[in-house]
């Protein structure tokens, strides 16, 4: 598994909103500036459907993140798996400075692991920014 991490300078209430609601999650769900995720939606139920598009501004290449629930604690943990049977697990741990989300993944076999680490922690960066920006 990838691990990688970042701590939010917001509380857990909003942290957790911002990954959950597919209202938010199109404002930071892509790995750079030339993409976006024009679509998303999220059952958060054991077994509920993770939908996310993401595509490039331009038209070029888009591809479809759809992942399944396989345990849900609120504010503290999830874990789904993807289509493919990659598992990805997302914790969140409220500390004095704010919360902080380790997220692990399986790598695919198509890119290199670097190239993997690099494009998730986009998304995750993203995902910081967005959240300490709505509070």
């Amino acid at each position: 598994m990838i691990t990688i991490e970042t701590l939010i300078h917001s509380n857990i209430e909003n942290t957790w909103d911002a990954y959950m609601n597919p209202e938010r999650m199109i404002h930071w769900n892509f790995a750079g500036e030339d993409w976006h995720s024009p679509q998303a939606t999220n059952d958060l139920s054991l077994g509920g459907k993770r939908y996310v598009r993401m595509e490039a501004k331009d038209g070029s290449f888009g591809f479809d993140l759809i992942g399944f629930y396989d345990e849900i604690i609120p504010h503290q943990k999830i874990q789904y798996h993807l289509e493919d049977n990659r598992k990805v697990v997302l914790t969140f741990e409220t500390t004095e400075h704010g919360v902080k989300v380790v997220e692990q993944f399986d790598p695919e076999n198509e890119n290199s692991e670097e190239m993997q680490r690099a494009g998730w922690l986009m998304i995750l960066e993203n995902f910081r920014k967005h959240t300490e920006s709505t509070q």
